[in-house]
């Protein structure tokens, strides 16, 4: 069934597709009945998929990555298609429309996406109110999707002041998520992944760390980083992950390479330009990322891993590596709704 409709989206711009699919299944979920037919659907329930991860208790290890609901738009929607995490934004403190369009697109040949889409996102004050509505409307249901708040700088916050970018999006969405990750790896906001160097980044991790130990309960804090990391960029990563006592990793984002694309995409990815590649070409880059940074931080670290992730045996490699979650996204563009029930059923069968 998903194989036709996913014809008909692919037919559209990208991005149009995706708010429109978005909102047809938000007016599905708007009836209860409906509602709880997809759910039923959709979601896993057997107990081996629970998983305790940083001090959370998710309710399957497969999370929906940062830039899909940026706005936090959908998470009734997100929560009835069984998603044990779903990671909202990246929000940045003032609204921003992002980068000019076309920004999103499509690899079909490779299972792959290009985006460029440059922190598109409501703004800090707006998108805490809809996660408030959330959390107060999912008040004591248990079995409700763990939401983690990703959070950057506006386009026009300097380097040098980004960290009190970070601090106010830290602080003004305290209340509302469960867990925090600090993404500087995105490729599409200019200058970003200079952040990744080890003092700038020590600087706002410090500053962030400083906020969370004032209040009188921790949030978990992560960090997000690229796949085009060198080995010793890397290993500063571990180090100052252990140094600052990290609550753990998000591995990885997406690639600014080329190299995986098969030689039918790459032209078209030329004709597309700039911007950060995702899907099954970015598996073997993401992986290999994962594995060494498990090395490096000796499986100190709790890693949440995204790249290449479209069916139960891609999370169990991911696993494999030394993954505590896994997240899709492309993944969930090609596979459909049914992507998270397809890769728990997988991963019921495997033991760790």
């Amino acid at each position: 069934m998903y194989g036709l409709i996913k014809q008909v989206l692919f037919l559209l711009d990208a991005e149009k597709a995706h708010y429109l699919s978005m909102n047809l299944l938000r007016f599905a979920c708007s009836i209860p009945p409906l509602r709880w037919a997809i759910s039923r659907a959709f979601t896993p329930t057997h107990p081996s998929l629970k998983k305790n991860v940083l001090g959370l208790e998710f309710r399957n290890p497969v999370g929906l990555g940062a830039g899909f609901d940026k706005n936090a738009r959908y998470l009734r929607e997100l929560n009835a298609l069984g998603f044990g995490s779903v990671e909202i934004g990246t929000v940045t403190p003032l609204p921003q429309i992002g980068n000019d369009k076309p920004r999103l697109f499509r690899l079909p040949a490779d299972h792959a996406l290009i985006n460029r889409m440059g922190f598109n996102n409501d703004g800090l004050e707006t998108i805490a109110k809809r996660l408030h509505a959330w959390k107060s409307a999912s008040s004591g249901d248990h079995s409700r999707m763990i939401i983690g708040g990703n959070i950057g700088k506006n386009k026009s916050t300097p380097n040098e002041t980004a960290w009190k970018d970070y601090e106010t999006c830290f602080n003004g969405l305290f209340d509302v998520v469960d867990y925090f990750v600090v993404n500087v790896s995105s490729p599409n906001t200019p200058g970003l992944r200079a952040l990744q160097d080890k003092e700038a980044l020590k600087e706002i991790l410090n500053i962030l760390i400083a906020n969370n130990q004032a209040r009188p309960t921790r949030k978990p804090l992560l960090l997000k980083i690229a796949p085009d990391l060198t080995d010793g960029q890397l290993q500063d990563i571990a180090d100052l992950s252990r140094e600052l006592q990290l609550d753990g990793i998000v591995s990885s984002n997406t690639t600014i390479s080329r190299d995986s694309l098969s030689e039918h995409s790459k032209p078209l990815a030329d004709q597309m330009g700039a911007g950060g590649l995702s899907g099954r070409p970015l598996k073997l880059a993401s992986d290999a990322v994962l594995s060494r940074l498990h090395a490096l931080t000796n499986g100190s670290i709790p890693i949440i891993a995204s790249g290449g992730v479209f069916t139960g045996n891609d999370a169990i490699d991911k696993l494999n590596h030394g993954a505590h979650l896994v997240q899709v996204w492309t993944g969930f563009i090609y596979e459909g709704p049914g992507i998270v029930a397809s890769i728990c059923k997988k991963l019921i069968h495997h033991v760790r």
